[in-house]
């Protein structure tokens, strides 16, 4: 397997990053379990965030005492210097460590800077001054704040969702990292689950030299599909190549990336996942999509009062609400029997 190095961070990595949101929905035990054997299979690179739960506990506790031997990347929503430092202090202790890695602003609506009146650029200087981080980095879902931060200069590693449904702008956003020597992380590399073959989705994104895929795991089984990739890397075959053409076509452009800006909604509609439900229940079908939970999930939609808030937050620019009674209206078909999935 390849290594990457991480812009000017010098951070190196083989093409393996362990993405760890999903271990807060599992046991210290099994998260321990899934952490330690990443780690001793070759996974260095762990990446994760204050706003995940216990994430960040689960990931000291099962590896504090491999410290020097692992990169370890959180994230601070802090929109303020005094949580910026709360969160910080909250994560070292968390990991059982005494720096970070690589700490980044999480999704901020606009690129902290110096002097922009919020104080944040100057804090996490200071705490690279102090030692407490090594590397300053950024996540985004927002084009022109991703692009913003990697010109700007301040920013040594950029994550943003990339996989093979992205479009020209995101290509071109790949080559601007280079050319600015940013370190660039890829979330979203099943694109939330709706890309179901991490064999298509490895391959695709192992022809871009400077990128660091970073996979969400939660299952043992998961995790066995990218530990044998160490070994055997996949590869764009004609196989591989017509199944991302044909997903291309069904997915790319008018579909919800389940990022979470239209959240909360006022009248309580679980936006990013009734917006993709359509989607969800075909391709990757589960009882729990149907059940009662779900449906009175779905029905809620029904409470829509189109204020427009989620249209108006949505970064990819979709119109939400009419995505969400499009979706409705599939789901009831398929739960009439109209439909087959």
């Amino acid at each position: 397997m390849a290594c990457v190095t991480l812009g000017k961070t010098g951070i190196q990595s083989p093409k393996n990053g362990f993405g760890a949101l999903p271990i807060q929905r599992v046991s210290t035990e099994y998260a321990a379990l899934l952490l330690r054997k990443a780690y001793d299979a070759g996974f260095t690179f762990f990446d994760t965030a204050r706003a995940y739960s216990d994430s960040e506990e689960k990931i000291g506790h099962a590896l504090s005492d491999v410290r020097g031997k692992i990169t370890i990347a959180t994230k601070t929503g802090a929109k303020d210097v005094e949580t910026f430092w709360n969160h910080l202090e909250t994560s070292l202790r968390n990991l059982r460590t005494d720096y970070i890695d690589l700490y980044q602003f999480h999704t901020p609506s606009f690129c902290p800077k110096p002097g922009d009146g919020t104080g944040l650029y100057e804090a996490m200087l200071e705490a690279k001054a102090q030692g407490k981080i090594r590397h300053i980095g950024i996540t985004n879902h927002r084009l022109d704040v991703a692009e913003e931060a990697v010109r700007s200069g301040l920013y040594e590693t950029l994550q943003f969702p990339f996989c093979y449904l992205a479009t020209e702008k995101d290509l071109a956003l790949v080559q601007l990292c280079r050319e600015h020597n940013v370190g660039f992380i890829a979330m979203k590399g099943l694109s939330g689950g709706l890309l179901t073959r991490s064999d298509a989705a490895y391959a695709w994104l192992d022809q871009f030299d400077n990128v660091l895929p970073i996979w969400g795991v939660q299952r043992e089984s998961e995790l066995d599909e990218f530990i044998r990739y160490f070994d055997q890397p996949p590869v764009v075959t004609g196989e591989i190549r017509e199944l991302i053409e044909k997903d291309r076509r069904e997915l790319i452009g008018n579909f919800c990336r389940a990022c979470g800006y239209c959240m909360p909604c006022p009248m309580g509609i679980q936006i990013n996942s009734c917006a993709r439900m359509s989607q969800l229940i075909r391709r990757s079908p589960s009882a729990g999509w149907l059940s009662e939970e779900s449906q009175q999930m779905m029905m809620n939609i029904e409470s829509c009062v189109e204020c427009g808030q989620c249209k108006s937050k949505c970064p990819y620019g979709l119109d939400t609400p009419a995505l969400l009674k499009q979706n409705l209206v599939d789901y009831k078909n398929i739960l009439a029997g109209k439909v087959e999935i």
